[in-house]
């Protein structure tokens, strides 16, 4: 998962998973760093829920590092984000 300052770019209703917020990921500094250094910087990080009818899992998610690079959550708890944030909103993505 990348670390950094973005934004929410998009409330994402058409997910794999239980609603997600697509980040602004990767940003032009990402993108050079990633190409000076030899590698992609990738794309698509989001924060979301569980995948489509996995939601009972719950905090259980946090067992694993099951995301590629994704940041999850519980439904519960992308609900709560999903509503309250909106599309522009500062986020920063730290360990």
């Amino acid at each position: 998962t990348p670390e950094g300052n973005y934004v929410i770019a998009e409330h994402k209703r058409d997910s794999l998973y239980h609603r997600a917020l697509r980040t602004s990921y990767p940003s032009q500094e990402d993108a050079e760093h990633a190409r000076a250094a030899g590698y992609s910087p990738g794309s698509d990080i989001m924060i979301h829920g569980m995948r489509n009818g996995l939601g009972f899992i719950g905090r259980f998610h946090l067992l694993s590092d099951w995301t590629a690079g994704c940041i999850a959550v519980t439904n519960a708890e992308i609900d709560e984000i999903f509503e309250h944030v909106d599309d522009g909103a500062a986020i920063e993505i730290r360990e």
